[in-house]
C-alpha cells in the first residue's frame, strides 16, 4: 500500500512531464509555417542555465545576450538542493524515464548496487573544472555537454528529422498503396495522424543535417547508459549537475534519518537514483540528492523526511572530498585541451577556410567560438535548411557550430531568425535593414561548367534569383564560335563583388546539382578584415576596383 507521502513523488512526476512538454513546445514553436513568429520564451531553458551564464562570462567577460534568470536556479539550489535536476531538467527527465525502465529488469541485488554512492561520481566535478579552465582562456566547449545544448542539438539535428521522415514516409506509403481492411481503408487512420503531425508538430518541410548520425549516436549512447546505472549521465558526467551540486553543499531543505526508527532495510537505497546515501544517518550527500522523495516514499518505518535547517550548519559529515591531485590534474587537462584545440592552423586562422561561411550577424570567429554553445537553435529556425553543424571546417574547437552550406540551402534575404533565437548572441540579432548589408562571402563562376561560358547555352537562373535590389550578377554579351563554324551571341554571367552578399542562392539554384557552376566561399565576409581579396574601389581608379590586388597587410584575422 502506498504511503501518503508519495504525493510528493506524483507532484514531481507531474512537474517533470510539464517541463519536458514545455521544452518540446518551445523547440517546435521556434518556427511556424510562415517562418517569422517566435515565442518570447524561446530561450527559457538557456536563460535558466547558470552553467551557460558562467562559462560565457568567463570566455567573453560580458553578459551580453544572457539572462540573469539563471540566478533563480542558483537560489533554488542554495535553498532546496538539486531540485532543478530532479524536477525541472528535461534531459534529466529522459534519463529518469529510461532508468525506470532499466530498473524493472534488474534484480534487487543489482538495484542495491545502483543506488549506492560511488567515488566515480566526483568525475563530473572534475569535468566541470576542466571546462571552466578552458573557458577562462576563451575555449567555450561547455555546450558539448551542457544538458540543454545537448538535448536541443540532438533533437533538432537527429531526433526530430528522423521522426518526421518515419511518419511522413510511412503514411505516404500507406496512402499510395491504399490498402483495405475489410470495408475500411487504412488511410482513414493514417491520414489524420499525418495531418496532425504536419500541422501541429513538424509545421515545416523536412530538414536534413550533415553529421546528424554522429550526434544521434552520441545522444543514444548517453541515454542507454542509464541501463548500466540509474541516471548515469546525471551522476557521473553532467557539468551542470556538478555546478548545482556545488551550490547545494549546505541547502536549507535537508534529508533527516531517524535512527530510532530506521531498520536498515535498504529500501531507500533501492529507489535512490542519485547515490545520495539516504540510508546512512549523518552521511547523506546533499551535493548528489535530487530531492525526488523516492526514499521518503519507500520507507515503511517513517524514518526519512525532509526538514528545514539553517544553512550555517553542515548538513552531514559526508564531504565532497575532491582530491588535490585530481583537481590539479583536471585543471591541467583543461590547459591541455586549450593547447590541443588552439595549436592548429585553423584555430589560429593563419589561413581562412573557404567553406566556413557563418550565419549573418555572426561575430568575428574567435569571439563567435567564445559564445556559441552548439545548441542548434539557429539550424532549427533556418527556413531553407542552409545552416548545418560543422564537422572540422572550423577545427575541433568549432565542431557542431553552425555554417551555411549553399548546396543545401541559402540565406533568405528577408530573414533574421538565427540571430533572434541565439541564446548567447554568438549570432547578433540584426534588424533586417542592417542584415541586408552583411556580406557572408563572395560568389564566383566556374567557367568550365557554367552553361553560357562552357557550352554557349543560355541560362539566366542565377541572375533571376539574386535577391539584392541591384543584381549582383550581371551579363556580358559575347560572340562565341560554334562547331559548324558559325557563331552565337550568349549572355555570360559575372559577379559584381561590390554588390554580392554571399547569400548562396545562386549556388543553391544552379542547374548543376553535382557541383554547381557558381560557388560561394567565405572570401569577402564582413566580419573579417583579413579575409578581403578585393579592396574597395579607390576614387582615382573609377570602375577599375574589380581588378585590385588582394589585401596584403597584417590585419587581425579575427577582425
Amino acid at each position: 500500500m502506498r504511503r501518503p507521502r508519495s504525493w510528493a513523488q506524483w507532484l514531481r512526476r507531474f512537474t517533470q512531464a510539464a517541463f519536458l512538454l514545455i521544452f518540446f513546445a518551445l523547440l517546435l514553436g521556434m518556427r511556424s509555417k510562415e517562418g517569422r513568429e517566435l515565442s518570447p520564451f524561446v530561450n527559457l531553458f538557456f536563460d535558466l542555465d547558470p552553467l551557460v551564464l558562467l562559462a560565457t562570462w568567463l570566455a567573453t567577460h560580458t553578459l551580453s545576450g544572457l539572462s540573469l534568470l539563471a540566478l533563480i536556479t542558483v537560489a533554488a539550489s542554495l535553498l532546496l538542493g538539486r531540485v532543478f535536476c530532479g524536477w525541472v531538467c528535461p534531459l534529466g527527465t529522459v534519463h529518469h524515464a529510461v532508468s525506470w525502465l532499466g530498473t524493472r529488469r534488474r534484480k534487487a541485488k543489482t538495484q542495491l548496487a545502483d543506488g549506492a554512492w560511488s567515488p566515480w561520481q566526483r568525475t563530473k566535478y572534475l569535468l566541470l573544472l576542466a571546462f571552466l579552465v578552458m573557458a577562462i582562456f576563451g575555449i567555450h566547449w561547455i555546450g558539448m555537454l551542457d544538458p540543454f545544448s545537448l538535448l536541443y542539438r540532438s533533437t533538432v539535428t537527429a531526433v526530430l528529422p528522423a521522426a518526421q521522415y518515419a511518419i511522413e514516409d510511412s503514411t505516404t506509403a500507406v496512402y499510395q498503396a491504399d490498402p483495405r481492411l475489410g470495408p475500411l481503408r487504412a488511410t482513414t487512420v493514417t491520414e489524420p495522424i499525418y495531418e496532425f503531425f504536419r500541422d501541429h508538430v513538424f509545421k515545416t518541410s523536412r530538414q536534413t543535417f550533415a553529421g546528424s548520425t554522429v550526434i544521434f549516436l552520441f545522444f543514444v549512447a548517453i541515454v542507454l547508459l542509464n541501463l548500466v546505472r540509474k541516471r548515469f549521465w546525471c551522476r557521473y558526467l553532467c557539468p551542470l549537475g556538478a555546478l548545482l551540486g556545488l551550490c547545494s553543499k549546505r541547502p536549507v531543505m535537508r534529508l533527516k534519518n531517524d535512527t530510532a526508527k530506521c531498520t536498515n532495510c535498504k529500501r531507500c537505497v533501492l529507489t535512490c537514483p542519485a547515490g545520495a546515501q539516504p540510508d546512512a544517518p549523518g552521511e547523506w550527500r546533499a551535493t548528489e540528492c535530487y530531492a525526488c522523495w523516492n526514499c521518503v516514499a519507500a520507507c515503511k518505518e517513517n524514518a526519512l523526511g525532509f526538514a528545514f535547517e539553517s544553512p550555517l550548519r553542515k548538513p552531514t559529515k559526508a564531504q565532497l572530498d575532491l582530491k588535490r591531485r585530481a583537481v590539479l590534474a583536471s585543471g591541467f587537462a583543461g590547459l591541455g585541451g586549450l593547447l590541443g584545440l588552439r595549436l592548429t592552423p585553423k584555430a589560429q586562422a593563419t589561413k581562412f577556410n573557404p567553406a566556413l561561411i557563418r550565419p549573418p550577424g555572426a561575430r568575428p570567429e574567435r569571439e563567435f567560438l567564445q559564445r556559441c554553445i552548439q545548441c542548434g537553435a539557429c539550424m532549427k529556425v533556418c527556413p531553407t535548411n542552409a545552416l548545418q553543424p560543422t564537422s572540422f571546417e572550423a577545427g575541433l574547437e568549432g565542431i557542431w557550430t553552425p555554417i551555411l552550406v549553399p548546396r543545401i540551402g541559402y540565406c533568405e534575404y528577408e530573414c533574421n531568425l538565427c540571430g533572434r533565437v541565439c541564446p548567447t548572441e554568438a549570432i547578433r540579432p540584426l534588424p533586417i535593414e542592417e542584415k541586408h548589408k552583411v556580406k557572408l562571402g563572395l560568389a564566383r563562376f566556374d567557367t568550365t561548367r557554367c552553361l553560357p561560358h562552357a557550352y554557349a547555352r543560355e541560362c539566366l537562373i542565377c541572375e533571376e534569383h539574386c535577391p539584392v535590389p541591384t543584381k549582383a550578377i550581371y551579363f556580358v554579351e559575347k560572340e562565341v564560335p560554334l562547331r559548324d563554324g558559325g557563331t552565337r551571341v550568349v549572355k555570360q554571367p559575372h559577379v559584381d563583388p561590390e554588390l554580392c552578399i554571399g547569400c548562396g542562392i545562386c549556388e543553391s539554384v544552379c542547374v548543376f546539382k553535382d557541383r554547381p557552376a557558381v560557388r560561394v566561399s567565405s572570401a569577402g565576409e564582413s566580419r573579417h578584415t583579413g579575409n578581403q581579396p578585393i579592396l574597395p574601389t579607390p576614387p582615382d581608379f573609377g570602375n577599375y576596383g574589380g581588378n585590385n590586388t588582394p589585401e596584403t597587410g597584417n590585419a587581425d584575422p579575427y577582425g
